[in-house]
């Protein structure tokens, strides 16, 4: 299964951007606003740089499938930007997909962040200083982010055959590698 596969060979690099972001301290109540700031602007960047590009890069199989139009997070982290007096940006990295499948390897470590974002928003909702934070790109499957990962799961574990793995695994690296570099 592709996200088995995904999970495994991306590992260091989920590593990795716990580290860029402080995970730690938000367990131990520590995480500050700024702290806050900074995992909402790394995120937004890497949605400004590749969300359409993965969305256009999908066949129509996937629309349905994958329920697209509910998967769109961009204009819910500049809702939290604009909370948090942060600017919108234009895009200004040339961050490709070469295929589907690649854009595959992408969407999932944007459905990870979701999964991992809600985790996050729990967590940080029970934190002083959070009261005032609305958390509409962690928050945003609410109730259904464990079936909307679910889902994604299924679909790519269906759709994704083996042969294409490395090029999905491309995709997913390519964005882990933007997500580390540009904070």
């Amino acid at each position: 299964m592709v996200s088995e596969y995904l999970k495994r060979n991306t590992a260091e690099y989920h590593d990795a951007a716990e580290k860029l972001f402080n995970s730690e301290k938000i367990f131990n109540k520590t995480f500050t606003l700024e702290d806050y700031r900074k995992i909402i602007h790394t995120n937004y960047l890497m949605l400004l740089h590749s969300e359409d590009k993965i969305f256009n890069s999908l066949s129509d199989k996937f629309t349905e499938k994958l329920q697209l139009s509910e998967r769109k997070k961009l204009s819910l982290i500049e809702k939290d930007l604009s909370s948090l007096a942060l600017q919108n940006q234009k895009p200004s990295f040339n961050l490709e997909f070469k295929n589907e499948h690649e854009a595959l390897g992408a969407m999932y470590v944007i459905e990870g962040s979701t999964l991992g974002g809600n985790v996050i928003a729990k967590q940080l909702s029970k934190t002083e200083g959070f009261d005032e934070v609305t958390f509409n790109f962690f928050g945003c499957y609410r109730e259904n982010t464990g079936p909307m990962w679910k889902n994604f799961k299924e679909v790519i574990d269906a759709e994704v055959q083996e042969k294409n793995y490395n090029e999905v695994l491309s995709g997913a690296k390519k964005l882990y590698m933007f997500l580390l570099s540009v904070n």
